[in-house]
């Protein structure tokens, strides 16, 4: 049996050179201390991603060696939540045996929930027919008595939803449950209880501001429905579809009423507000009704570009929320020649990676 065991005895090390790489890469902008948010060392993801490889009669999860491409079969994988870690086992299990769920399978995608509920999608080289259908059914019959899951198959132009393609999490924020539905194939934040720090540490910036927040590259709501409380109206903008509409199912879940989040881009935003084009997806949101002292920006990882940042350049507060410190370092230069870094977190969503996830709180100078 092929086992990704953690050596959790270097967890405490290894987030002790990010805060050490993090302090020296910034200390430019006058940070002398990082606030740091650690993980919990083992069984973290909520979301995990593999290759099947058949091997005859056997049948596995595999991953890939960064460096040497090398195949690594994985039966148990301790980043996993404990709940994706057991379907894992259950789903290969199940799968071995049935031919027709087994054929041309090269990929299964786990999503779960802090909540517990699960989604197993199966992405497959060949069609899905009613045979295929018979035989996920009769699994999911099975194993609902168990769990709470749903799945979703995929082939070229084809995909079949067994139940939902979403799971809803529900996440402690502070002493407040906030709901937050999650698609499949979108984005969200893969370590829960993490994002629950982040959450609490935006909260509590947030509080003593009291004016409007503008929010780019807000997702399915994440933060702005989190914040919404600390401010008298909150604007929001994505461009996916997908994440709009879980956005907008998630402020209603939540009975948010302060909250609007509309479909643009940052750059489509940064063109409305300079007056230089006319959307009518803003038809209804009167722009000049809006005190937005704020603005919290969580970029993908190429971060902002110019024209975005000459805007968020316009608030009174910025709170910036980057999962790739090079781009971060870059648009900081741009930023501080008007604000002046007040905090800075880090918050280690991806424990023994390079990676990092940043919170940087700028005031106006």
């Amino acid at each position: 049996m092929a086992v990704i065991n953690i050596d959790t005895t270097q967890y405490d090390a290894q987030l002790n050179e990010k805060e050490q790489r993090i302090t020296e890469q910034f200390q430019r902008f006058g940070v002398k201390q990082l606030e740091v948010f650690s993980s919990e060392p083992i069984n973290y993801r909520q979301r995990a991603e593999f290759r099947v490889w058949h091997d005859g009669d056997d049948l596995f999860h595999i991953m890939f060696d960064q460096q040497t491409k090398d195949k690594i079969r994985v039966d148990t994988f301790d980043p996993a939540a404990p709940l994706v870690g057991e379907v894992m086992q259950v789903m290969i299990d199940n799968l071995k045996g049935c031919e027709v769920l087994r054929r041309k399978l090269f990929q299964i995608d786990y999503l779960s929930t802090l909540s517990g509920e699960i989604l197993v999608s199966l992405l497959y080289h060949k069609p899905l027919d009613e045979n295929w259908l018979t035989e996920i059914n009769a699994l999911k019959e099975k194993l609902s008595s168990q769990y709470k899951i749903d799945f979703i198959g995929r082939a070229r132009k084809q995909k079949e939803k067994l139940g939902d393609d979403f799971v809803t999490e529900r996440l402690v924020v502070n002493g407040q449950e906030l709901i937050y539905q999650q698609v499949e194939n979108s984005f969200t934040q893969p370590n829960a209880k993490v994002n629950i720090k982040m959450l609490e540490w935006a909260q509590e910036l947030c509080k003593p501001l009291n004016n409007d927040l503008l929010e780019l590259y807000c997702g399915n709501g994440n933060f702005s429905i989190a914040l919404a409380g600390s401010f008298n109206k909150v604007l929001a903008t994505e461009i996916s579809k997908s994440s709009v509409h879980s956005a907008q199912y998630n402020i209603a879940q939540n009975k948010v009423t302060n909250l609007d989040i509309i479909r643009m881009s940052s750059e489509e935003f940064t063109q409305a507000m300079k007056g230089e084009r006319t959307f009518s997806r803003l038809d209804g949101i009167d722009l000049s009704s809006y005190n937005c002292q704020t603005i919290l920006v969580d970029p993908p990882r190429a971060g902002m570009d110019t024209l975005t940042c000459d805007l968020v350049a316009n608030y009174e507060n910025i709170i910036y929320i980057s999962c790739n410190p090079d781009t971060l370092e870059r648009d900081l230069d741009h930023l501080t020649q008007t604000h002046e870094v007040k905090r800075f977190a880090i918050f280690d969503q991806f424990p023994y990676t390079h990676h990092i996830e940043s919170g940087v709180f700028l005031q106006r100078k």
